[in-house]
């Protein structure tokens, strides 16, 4: 079996050149011959195969692959809407709780979304979370403390307004692949209320209860998802749901490889 992973070409450092190497390594072990190619490369890609990993948020190209029949994991509509919290938060409203947001209104150019801030002060209350629409790693997400503090992140990305859940800076992340949670770990920080190791953030394995299992699966199975990294905080919310989670961090925490579980899904599926 041949399969083509797909990352992206400008997004470089050890921390991705290790994921990379690693799930390479990882599919010749499970017999799949595995190549890597960038979303840059695969614009003049012009070969077969008989699936795509596609460990990247280029829509695109996921799109125009989808198109020419190659199955990708994950597929493009998934991967869109992960990379988008607004449309995320709306393609799960009603389906797993969350923490109460509201999405900036859509603009053409830049403009005084003070008044939009303000009514969604009174409704969030302070403080309250920031997010840029699109971002990893816990980046472009902040506290706020006040109207000013959001006003001045504002520019012309779209953003939504979060409830702020205290939790301590700690969170659950579960990695769920096909029908199954695979692993899982609770991360914590002490000084930032962001819980992802990039920020600081530490971790340690974590036995999820049935209730976040079920969250998790529901919120990936109503995303499209193959396989994703769910992040639930407070009471059993589900904070986000990432489409490529860096899988590394939950392997060194658990034992657990989430890439084996992924390609042997991907072999069930061809």
């Amino acid at each position: 079996m041949k399969g083509i992973l797909v990352t992206n070409h400008y997004l470089v450092g050890e921390k991705f050149d290790t994921l990379h190497r690693h799930l390479i390594t990882t599919a010749a072990d499970c017999g799949i011959r595995m190549e890597h190619i960038t979303n840059r490369d695969m614009a003049f890609w012009n070969d077969s195969a008989d699936f795509v990993l596609f460990w990247d948020k280029d829509v695109n190209l996921a799109r125009l692959l989808e198109s020419r029949g190659i199955p990708v994991f994950n597929n493009a509509d998934a991967i869109a809407l992960c990379d988008d919290k607004s449309a995320a938060y709306s393609r799960l409203f009603g389906v797993v709780p969350q923490p109460k947001t509201i999405s900036a209104p859509m603009s053409f150019f830049d403009v005084d979304y003070t008044d939009f801030v303000q009514q969604a002060v009174a409704e969030l209350g302070l403080p309250l979370v920031y997010k840029e629409c699109r971002g990893s790693f816990g980046e472009q997400v902040h506290l706020c403390h006040s109207v000013e503090d959001i006003v001045s992140h504002i520019d012309s990305k779209p953003f939504l307004l979060q409830e702020y859940i205290e939790c301590g800076g700690s969170d659950v992340r579960i990695e769920v692949v096909g029908d199954r949670c695979v692993a899982a770990m609770k991360r914590h920080n002490n000084s930032d209320f962001r819980s992802n190791i990039t920020n600081g953030g530490t971790a340690v394995a974590y036995t999820p209860t049935d209730a976040q299992c079920r969250l998790a699966f529901d919120a990936c199975r109503r995303l499209g998802l193959d396989f994703g990294g769910v992040d639930i905080i407070g009471d059993n919310m589900v904070c986000e749901v990432n489409s490529n989670a860096h899988i590394i961090n939950i392997m060194d925490c658990t034992g657990v490889d989430a890439a084996v579980e992924i390609f042997e899904y991907i072999k069930g599926q061809i």
